[in-house]
């Protein structure tokens, strides 16, 4: 019996988001993709070479990407991670939202969201 102790879904997660963010999306895919993951990006089709190569060309163009987790949430075989992702230092950025299914001990799907940081906003309580 294997007694080493697994990373949760959770750091699982966060270090995926890390590590494309800092531009090792190969690494990445490898480390915690399942073959038979599927996506719900409504800008790339769903499968699994389309949205990694979309990565790949967002490292590209923005290799001073600005990634901080805010909040990680895990539940059973689901993780949600809320984050403020910034272009480049002077972006304002983006809130944006993972939500990913494990299966197996690999992420299975992927849902997305973000939403534009405003210049401005009557919310004094901010985006995060």
């Amino acid at each position: 019996m294997n007694t080493e102790k697994q990373s949760s879904f959770k750091e699982q997660a966060v270090s995926f988001l890390k590590l494309v963010a800092s531009g090792n999306v190969d690494e990445a895919y490898q480390r915690y993709v399942s073959p038979e993951f599927s996506h719900h990006n409504a800008f790339f089709q769903g499968d699994v070479e389309s949205l990694k190569q979309a990565m790949k060309e967002d490292a590209t163009e923005n290799p001073n990407k600005i990634f901080e987790i805010k909040h990680a949430i895990e539940e059973g075989d689901m993780v949600m991670v809320h984050s403020h992702v910034k272009q480049n230092p002077e972006d304002l950025g983006a809130a944006v939202v993972h939500i990913f299914r494990f299966h197996d001990g690999h992420m299975v799907e992927l849902w997305d969201l973000g939403q534009p940081i405003p210049e401005s906003s009557p919310n004094n309580n901010g985006m995060f």
